[in-house]
């Protein structure tokens, strides 16, 4: 399935890293960061924020959306999301069902190690089946 497209500008990479390390992750120490890409250009980030109640923990990618969205930028263009494992990591199936809302069926999505192993997919490879605002009948 993947393919590399496209690889992740070295500007993409180094946001998302920057987040990484500051992500609050004491329970899974699993430290994520995201940078998104949008149709004017700009790179906004996010990191993951862990909490003792874990339904309430944000994912770097939906903090990186509400960062984009706080300046009500709102059409992704690539998405990249970094994580310190061996291989790369995708999003969760929240984050996805997010990205959809934002994201084309053509977006770029750059999942990446801490040590610059990079695999590149489209969004429509990574959530095939959306459920999208064409599905409520508006």
């Amino acid at each position: 399935m993947s393919s590399i497209k496209h690889p992740p500008s070295e500007e993409l990479l180094a946001t998302a890293l920057q987040y990484m390390a500051r992500a609050y992750a004491p329970y899974s120490k699993f430290h994520v960061g995201s940078a998104l890409l949008t149709d004017h250009g700009k790179i906004f980030g996010g990191c993951n924020i862990e909490n003792a109640a874990y339904p309430l923990c944000t994912c770097a990618e939906a903090n990186a959306i509400a960062n984009a969205m706080s300046e009500r930028v709102c059409i992704i263009k690539e998405i990249l999301v970094v994580t310190k494992t061996q291989t790369p990591t995708s999003p969760c199936g929240a984050c996805r069902q997010r990205f959809c809302e934002f994201a084309e069926p053509n977006t770029l999505v750059h999942l990446c190690t801490e040590s610059g192993l990079c695999e590149t997919y489209t969004f429509e490879e990574i959530l095939p089946l959306p459920f999208d605002k064409s599905k409520l009948n508006l």
